[in-house]
């Protein structure tokens, strides 16, 4: 509810997440918002563990400080990732955003070894850590704080899909169970007088690093070029092969250049006894009306098959017969015959899923064998078997 309070406040027309200029004002938002909360929380913690003097509390307050220049690092990735497209960047600046979130990273990573390092100190040669009841109120009070933090970065990261800030959401919540540490080990000291101090600094230290690992993970994901959403590709599909001509789609490729910046390019499969300029016509309009309604670059190709004759009909159904036989292969497609009367060839594309891990050999080998199949049955057909990959698969 507070959230939506804040974001209703200070964002004109949040609900267009479509719209760039509002994504990058819940990205700023979102950014302030950790600035302001976790500055004033690296003060408060700097200044208890000094009093206290606890490696554990002083690990999470420059914990605190590096969400500090997590949130500046966003903020300022946020910006460039909106920079309109230029001459050197077609597709625009958004891959920024990523590398944002891998400086953030970065950062928390170093933090982390940093302090675990101090805190092997603290168990080598450990001191005595001081119990100040104010103190101990205050770390309280900072739970719900990073719990609202965390639940805020969350939300705005379902919201306008951003990775970065949903990861920033998930450090937030590691610092809840940080602080929590904290606690356990002041009230260990309060009660029985040992010190955990150095052994709790080590695990907020793991949290910390591990936290930096998750962030690195979720970034570099979509630099490499991880498949795409399976919603979006389920998406691009069905909204093709609504228009009358489109009969069937394949070798759907989606390109990420950031956030809510994409392209697609797919093949469409449209009957060979329609005129050229009818199909085209209409593939044009797919493209626009489907580009505007996923907000992405759609770029479609024309695949001519035939669909009236007995004989491709007949063959087709008898090769997918003989494609069950084989499980690597997942489907196929550009199914046609070319030539004439006994010397016939049968002209189409296999699709294996990447679980399949075949090498070159095993791809010539997979090829003779189906082509066997075919030619047992029936000998007069000749066979180009080309072998294809789905792009869009995912785990």
């Amino acid at each position: 509810m507070f959230s939506n309070l804040v974001i209703s406040k200070f964002i004109k027309n949040y609900d267009d997440i479509s719209n760039k200029k509002v994504r990058e004002n819940y990205g700023i938002l979102s950014s302030i918002m950790g600035l302001i909360v976790n500055f004033i929380l690296f003060l408060i913690e700097l200044s208890i563990g000094v009093v206290l003097n606890s490696i554990a509390v002083i690990a999470d307050a420059f914990h605190n400080l590096a969400d500090v220049s997590s949130s500046l690092v966003t903020l300022i990735g946020f910006k460039l990732s909106n920079k309109p497209a230029d001459k050197n960047h077609p597709f625009g600046h958004g891959r920024v955003e990523y590398l944002s979130s891998l400086l953030v990273s970065a950062i928390i990573l170093m933090v982390g070894f940093e302090f675990i390092k101090s805190s092997f100190s603290r168990i080598l040669h450990p001191e005595e850590t001081k119990f100040n009841l104010i103190s101990f109120i205050i770390i309280i009070i900072a739970i719900p704080l990073k719990l609202w933090l965390s639940h805020f970065n969350k939300y705005i990261g379902q919201k306008i899909k951003s990775s970065a800030l949903s990861a920033v959401g998930a450090d937030a919540l590691n610092d809840v169970f940080i602080l929590s540490g904290v606690i356990i080990s002041l009230l260990v000291w309060r009660f029985f007088h040992i010190s955990v101090d150095g052994y709790v600094g080590v695990i907020v230290a793991i949290f910390i690093m591990l936290s930096g690992f998750s962030i690195m993970k979720s970034t570099i994901n979509p630099l490499l070029g991880q498949a795409p959403d399976p919603t979006l590709v389920k998406n691009i599909k069905q909204l093709a092969i609504k228009y009358d001509l489109i009969i069937g789609v394949h070798d759907l490729i989606i390109h990420n250049y950031g956030p809510t910046r994409s392209m697609a390019s797919f093949h469409a499969e449209v009957p060979y006894n329609v005129p050229i300029m009818k199909i085209h016509d209409e593939i044009d309009m797919a493209e626009k009306e489907i580009s505007e309604k996923l907000n992405m670059l759609i770029v479609i190709h024309m695949d001519p098959v035939l669909t009236d004759s007995k004989e491709v009909t007949e063959a087709k159904k008898e090769v997918a017969r003989i494609l069950k036989n084989f499980p690597e292969v997942n489907s196929f497609h550009d199914f046609r015959i070319v030539g004439t009367g006994e010397h016939k060839k049968l002209l189409f594309d296999i699709v294996i899923t990447f679980d399949v891990k075949i090498s070159k050999a095993s791809e010539d080998k997979l090829i003779k064998n189906i082509d066997n199949e075919i030619r047992r049955m029936h000998p007069r057909y000749e066979t180009i078997i080309t072998i294809d990959r789905d792009y869009t698969e995912t785990l």
